[in-house]
């Protein structure tokens, strides 16, 4: 196991600047969770620490050696691809034992490996089949247990379950953490999937146009984003965002909506001096907005309800802005009905109309 650290990276594809000056440090042992909408950056950041991508300028260092230029083969990582990458021709027993067969490794140590792999991922009974001969879950087990027979110092994970269906994600993401979780190993793991990072990841880094947007502990990101782009990517549903403008609300401070109502705002009123007036973005997430009374909160109007059994969703327009609310009771809205919806106290975020960026943490 090892460290890694990323160091001021920079990289152009001609005259495309494409990473703008990365830092990441990442433990020994965690499970570090790259995210962003495609186009990003984060795969060409995933590949950089391979040594599949020349770097532009900048420092990667895997367990405190710096690796700029080391071969791939020679930077003691596995990585497990998108798709899959197994060779057609061989049995799961030998493209699990590949590696270990190029570098001649003894055969009884590449069969003690690969039995130990197979018996972690539950692949035993399946060693003499080939790729064609297994489902989609099968064949992503089969390419982790290549990365592990490896026994490499870092895993390195390039979305390897978009390919998959929506049931057989979620069952393969509980088998990732469970894996890392007996193994220990560093592993970075790339994904576009914000509910990915959040239940998989120690540790996430938010990443939008070559740039890194936050970084930290899942629900720090969740409960503390530094900015409107965090704070909208990641949480499914989104949170909702409402345009205001801060308002001293007898002697406490508020946001104002189009519509006048008044919400409470989480600042010291001593802070209205310089944010008076000032235009805002009020955030709260679905989940922590309640029903009220009339003349409570914000008067909505209802638009589409999505029963799900364990919640109901409901989706309403405030002003002219949509609002998405979460409860976990049963209603029975329908399409037109006035509801009033209250924000739960400590669980709102303001951020700067212009610049997006949070006013909680000035």
């Amino acid at each position: 196991m090892a460290s890694v650290q990323i160091r001021g990276i920079q990289k152009y594809f001609g005259g495309t600047h494409v990473i703008r000056g990365v830092d990441i440090d990442i433990e020994d042992g965690q499970f570090a969770v790259l995210v962003g909408p495609s186009g990003c950056g984060k795969s060409t950041l995933l590949r950089m620490l391979a040594g599949l991508e020349e770097i532009s300028s900048g420092e990667i260092s895997i367990g405190g050696r710096v690796v700029n230029s080391v071969e791939p083969k020679e930077r003691d990582i596995a990585m497990v691809f998108q798709n899959y990458a197994l060779y057609p021709h061989m049995t799961v027993f030998d493209n699990m034992a590949f590696s270990l067969m190029l570098a001649k490794t003894d055969k009884a140590l590449i069969k003690e490996r690969v039995d130990k792999a197979s018996s972690i991922l539950g692949l035993g009974q399946l060693l003499d089949r080939y790729p064609r001969q297994l489902s989609g879950g099968q064949r992503q087990r089969v390419a982790m247990g290549r990365a592990i027979v490896r026994d490499p110092q870092v895993f390195l994970f390039d979305e390897p379950l978009s390919n998959l269906d929506a049931k057989l994600r979620v069952q393969m993401r509980a088998e990732i953490k469970e894996l890392h979780q007996r193994l220990r190993t560093t592993s970075v793991y790339v994904t576009h999937d914000q509910i990915e990072a959040m239940t998989m990841g120690d540790r996430i880094v938010v990443m939008r146009d070559g740039v890194v947007e936050q970084q930290g502990k899942p629900l720090e990101l969740y409960d503390r984003p530094v900015n409107t782009f965090v704070a909208g990517f990641i949480g499914s549903p989104a949170m909702n965002f409402l345009p205001g403008t801060m308002v001293l609300n007898g002697g406490d401070i508020a946001v104002e909506l189009a519509d006048g109502s008044r919400l409470p705002a989480p600042l010291r009123a001593s802070r209205l001096g310089p944010l008076g007036g000032k235009p805002v973005i009020y955030g709260v997430r679905p989940e922590h907005l309640r029903l009220g009374s009339a003349g409570e909160g914000m008067r909505a109007v209802v638009s589409v309800v999505e029963p799900t059994g364990a919640q109901t969703e409901i989706y309403a327009k405030v002003g002219g802005t949509d609002v998405i609310a979460i409860f976990r009771e049963r209603h029975e809205f329908r399409a037109g009905d006035v509801i009033h919806l209250v924000p739960e106290h400590g669980h709102t975020h303001v951020f700067d109309a212009e610049s997006g960026k949070s006013l909680l943490g000035e």
